[in-house]
C-alpha cells in the first residue's frame, strides 16, 4: 500500500477499523494482518486527500467507545450481589484492551491529536478553551469516558461494597484483596495521563471518605478497648491494629494515603485518648517498665505534644533516684561513693533510653537536665556544693599510687566515666582548684600511679572546657621535666666547683603562678646546717643562669631520708623537712624541750607542734609529760625504737586534706571569679562600646558559662568596680554602660 496521500471512502474504512476496535476493546483474537491493514487504515485516514479525515475519525472513536461503556455500565449494574467483582473484571478488560487501543491509533495521536492540542501556556493565560474540551490521545479518552460513565454514576454503591469488605477485613473476615485493590486503583488508573493531579479523583471520592470511615471505625474500636482493658493491654492492642492497618493500606490503597491513614488511625486511637495514656506515664516510668515505656514511646511519638508528659516524668524520676542515691552515702570514702553513685544512675537511664525509648534527643536531653540537678544540688541557696571537691578527691584517689586491685586499664575507664560526671557540674572552677591542687601534691610527693593517666585524664578535660581550662597544668608538667634538667646541670655545676654537698640534693623549680601552692601557709624556718650548704649553692647556681628570678623555698614541701643510726639497728626514714629538722637537733641532746626545740627551729609554733605529735605518734620520741603540749613539755629520743621494717615512711597531718586549707580555695576561687568577671566585662565592652545592662549581664554569663555559672549580683559588684577603676562608665541613659578607651 502506497504511503501518499489519497482519496479515503470513510464510511468503508471506519467500518472495516471498527470490528477491530470492538475486537481490541473487548480483547478478542486480532490477527497480525488485520492489526497492519487497519493501523493503515487510521494512516490513511489521517492523510486523507483532499481532506484531512482525522476529525472524524477521533469523533466516531468517540461515540462508539461512549456506546460501549454505557452497554458495560448496564451489565455492571444488573448484577447487584456481585457488583463489585463485576465492577472489577469489566475494569481490567477494558484497561487493558484501551491501551491496546491507544497503540492501535498511534498515528492519530501523535499526527493529529498533538498538533490540536494546546500547550499548557494557552491554558494558563487563558488563550484556550476548557480542558476537558481539549482532545485527547485515545488510550486516555476512553478511561476519561470510563471515569464519566462508569465511575461517576456507580459512585456511591462502589463506596459501600468497598469500605463494606474493607470493614470485614478489619473485622478479621476473609475478603478478596485482589478485587479490592483493583476497584481503588481504577480511580487512580483513569486519570493517568494527566499530567497534573493524578490522583485528584482518587483523593475527592475515595481517599476522604475512606478516611471517615477510618476514624469513625476506630473510634468506637478505641471505646470499645478501653472498656475492656487496662493501659498495658490497651497499648498492646493498640500497636498490634497499627501493624494490620498498615499491612492492609499497602494492600489497599495507593501509596500516597499510606501516612494520611496512619495519622487518622493515631488520632482515634491516641490522640484522643492522650489524657489516658499520660495519667498512666507517671506509673510506667517509676516502675521503669521497660515493655510498656517502649509502647507508649511508640504510640506518643508520632502525636503532636505527645511525649512532652513522659519527658517530664522521666527528668523527675531520674533527678529523684539520683537524689536518693547520693543522699545515703556511708562516711568512708564519700568521694567515691558519689561519683560511682551518679555514674551508675546516668548509665542506667542511659541504657533505658538507648535501648527502650528510640535514643531520643529529647529524653536524652532530659536525663542531662536530671543529672545536672542531682550534681549541682544544694539543701539551700547559700550552701556550698561539694560536687566539684568531691569529684577532684575522686580523681585524685584513681591516680594515686594507693589505687589498689586496679590495673590501668580500669582506671583509664574510670575517668573517662569522670569526665561524664564533670560535664554536669556547673562550678567547673572549684573543680579545677581543687584538682590542680591535688595533681600538685601529686607530682611533688612523687604519688602518681603512672605520668600517662595523668596526661590522659588533662588532655580529657582540654576536651570537654578547652585549652585555657588545663593550660596551668599543663605548666606543672613542663615545670617537673625543666626541673629534671636542671639538677642535671646543679649536679655538672657542683662538679665543676668540685663541691661536695655531703647529701644526695634534688629540686623541682616551680613556675609561681601555675602552682596552686599560694604564700599563706609559709612560715619561718632555720635550716638546718646540713642543708645550708646545698640550699646556698643552688641559689649561687640558679642566680647565675637565671639572672632576675627570685627563689622562695617552700619547706612545708620538702622532704627526705634521713638515716638513723642510733637505735638497735640501723633505718631509713622518709619525712618532711620539719620532721627532718627536728630529729638532727637529738644528734646532740636526747631530749629537748618544746620551747628549745621552737626557738632553735624558728618554726611556727603550731607547726611544730603538728610535727613533734607525728613523730610522738610513730614513736621515734617520748612525750613528757603525755597530753597538750605546753612550753616545758620534754621529748626524749626513743632509743627502744623498732621496726620490722628497716625502710618507710611517715606519713603526716600535712599531707592531708585540711579544713583550713578548703576555705582558702573556695576563697581563691571566689578571688578568680571576680577577676573573671571584670575581664569578661572589659573585652565584651572593648567590642561593642555601648551596652545596655540587660544585654551586658546576658553576654557576661554567656562567656562564662563553661566555668561557672555568675549571679547578677555578682556581675553588678565587677561592672561597680570598673566603673570606679574608669573601665566603663554610665551613659546619660542610666540603663546603658560606655567603654571607655
Amino acid at each position: 500500500m502506497s504511503l501518499k496521500p489519497r482519496v479515503v471512502d470513510f464510511d468503508q474504512t471506519w467500518t472495516n477499523l471498527k470490528e477491530t476496535v470492538e475486537g481490541v476493546i473487548q480483547l478478542g483474537i486480532v490477527q497480525r494482518g488485520t492489526w497492519n491493514d487497519r493501523f493503515l487504515d487510521v494512516y490513511a485516514l489521517c492523510v486523507a486527500f483532499p481532506d484531512n479525515l482525522g476529525e472524524k475519525l477521533y469523533e466516531e472513536t468517540k461515540l462508539f467507545l461512549e456506546r460501549h461503556v454505557h452497554n458495560l455500565y448496564k451489565d455492571v449494574c444488573d448484577t447487584d450481589e456481585n457488583m463489585l467483582v463485576n465492577y472489577q473484571k469489566t475494569w481490567e478488560r477494558f484497561s487493558e484492551g484501551s491501551s491496546y487501543l491507544d497503540q492501535l491509533y498511534r498515528y492519530l495521536n501523535q499526527q493529529y491529536i498533538k498538533k490540536q492540542r494546546l500547550s499548557e501556556a494557552d491554558v494558563q493565560y487563558g488563550f484556550a478553551l476548557e480542558t476537558n474540551e481539549q482532545l485527547m490521545d485515545i488510550g486516555e479518552l476512553a478511561l476519561d469516558i470510563w471515569r464519566k460513565q462508569m465511575i461517576k454514576p456507580l459512585q456511591q454503591q462502589l463506596l459501600h461494597l468497598t469500605f463494606k469488605e474493607i470493614r470485614r477485613d478489619r473485622n478479621g473476615e476473609s475478603t478478596n484483596h485482589h478485587i479490592l485493590h483493583s476497584v481503588v486503583n481504577s480511580f487512580v488508573e483513569v486519570e493517568k495521563y494527566k499530567k497534573k493531579q493524578q490522583l485528584k479523583l482518587y483523593q475527592e471520592i475515595f481517599e476522604e471518605k475512606f478516611l471517615e470511615e477510618t476514624g469513625q471505625y476506630y473510634k468506637q474500636e478505641a471505646a470499645k478497648l478501653l472498656q475492656e482493658y487496662n493501659c498495658s493491654q490497651y497499648m498492646e492492642k493498640v500497636l498490634a491494629r497499627l501493624g494490620e492497618e498498615t499491612i492492609r493500606s499497602r494492600k489497599f490503597l495507593h501509596p500516597s494515603s499510606y501516612p494520611t491513614v496512619t495519622n487518622e488511625f493515631q488520632q482515634r486511637m491516641v490522640a484522643d485518648h492522650m489524657k489516658f495514656l499520660h495519667s498512666e506515664c507517671r506509673d510506667k516510668v517509676r516502675e521503669e517498665s521497660t515493655e510498656d515505656l517502649a509502647r507508649m514511646y511508640e504510640l506518643l511519638r508520632p502525636v503532636t505534644n505527645g511525649l512532652g508528659i513522659m519527658v517530664q516524668e522521666l527528668e523527675l524520676h531520674i533527678k529523684e533516684t539520683g537524689l536518693a542515691a547520693i543522699s545515703n552515702l556511708k562516711r568512708e570514702n564519700i568521694p567515691a561513693q558519689f561519683v560511682e553513685s551518679i555514674q551508675a544512675v546516668h548509665k542506667r537511664f542511659l541504657e533505658m533510653i538507648k535501648n527502650t525509648l528510640g535514643n531520643d534527643q529529647v529524653f536524652t536531653k532530659a536525663l542531662d537536665k536530671a543529672c545536672t540537678a542531682i550534681v549541682n544540688h544544694r539543701h539551700s541557696p547559700q550552701e556550698i556544693c561539694r560536687s566539684p571537691e568531691l569529684l577532684a578527691k575522686y580523681a585524685d584517689t584513681l591516680l594515686k599510687k594507693s589505687s589498689r586491685g586496679l590495673n590501668e586499664s580500669d582506671i583509664e575507664d574510670k575517668l573517662t566515666q569522670c569526665i561524664i560526671v564533670f560535664r554536669y557540674i556547673d562550678d567547673k572552677d572549684i573543680f579545677q582548684k581543687f584538682y590542680a591542687r591535688m595533681l600538685a601534691k601529686r607530682l611533688i610527693h612523687g604519688l602518681s600511679m603512672s605520668m600517662d593517666l595523668e596526661e590522659g585524664m588533662i588532655n580529657r578535660l582540654k576536651q570537654a572546657c578547652g585549652y585555657e581550662f588545663t593550660n596551668k597544668l599543663h605548666r606543672m608538667f613542663t615545670d617537673m621535666t625543666v626541673s629534671e634538667d636542671l639538677n642535671t646541670k646543679f649536679t655538672d655545676y657542683c662538679k665543676q666547683k668540685s663541691t661536695d654537698l655531703g647529701i644526695n640534693f634534688s629540686i623541682y623549680v616551680l613556675t609561681a603562678g601555675a602552682w596552686p601552692l599560694g604564700q599563706t601557709l609559709l612560715s619561718n624556718f632555720a635550716i638546718p646546717q646540713e642543708l645550708e650548704k646545698s640550699v646556698n649553692s643552688f641559689e649561687q647556681f640558679y642566680g647565675g643562669n637565671f639572672n632576675g628570678r627570685k627563689l622562695t623555698w617552700l619547706h612545708h614541701l620538702c622532704s627526705g631520708e634521713l638515716k638513723v643510726n642510733c637505735l638497735k639497728k640501723p633505718y631509713i626514714v622518709t619525712m618532711t623537712t620539719y620532721q627532718m629538722t627536728t630529729l638532727l637537733m637529738f644528734n646532740t641532746y636526747t631530749s629537748l624541750q618544746f620551747q628549745e626545740l621552737l626557738t632553735n627551729t624558728q618554726m611556727a609554733e603550731k607547726e611544730l607542734t603538728k610535727t613533734l605529735q607525728s613523730l610522738v605518734e610513730v614513736k621515734l620520741l617520748k612525750q613528757e609529760p603525755e597530753g597538750q603540749i605546753t612550753e616545758k613539755t620534754v621529748f626524749v629520743l626513743n632509743l627502744e625504737y623498732s621496726n620490722k621494717r628497716t625502710k618507710f615512711k611517715i606519713s603526716t597531718a600535712m599531707q592531708k586534706e585540711t579544713t583550713q586549707e578548703i576555705e582558702l580555695t573556695h576563697r581563691s576561687v571566689d578571688d578568680d571569679r571576680k577577676l573573671y568577671l571584670q575581664a569578661a566585662i572589659v573585652r565584651i565592652m572593648k567590642a561593642r562600646k555601648a551596652l545596655k545592662h540587660n544585654i551586658l549581664i546576658q553576654e557576661v554569663i554567656s562567656q562564662s558559662r563553661t566555668r561557672f555559672t555568675p549571679t547578677n549580683s555578682m556581675i553588678k559588684k565587677s561592672i561597680e568596680a570598673l566603673i570606679d577603676k574608669q573601665y566603663i562608665d554610665r551613659s546619660s541613659n542610666a540603663d546603658t554602660y560606655v567603654y571607655q578607651a
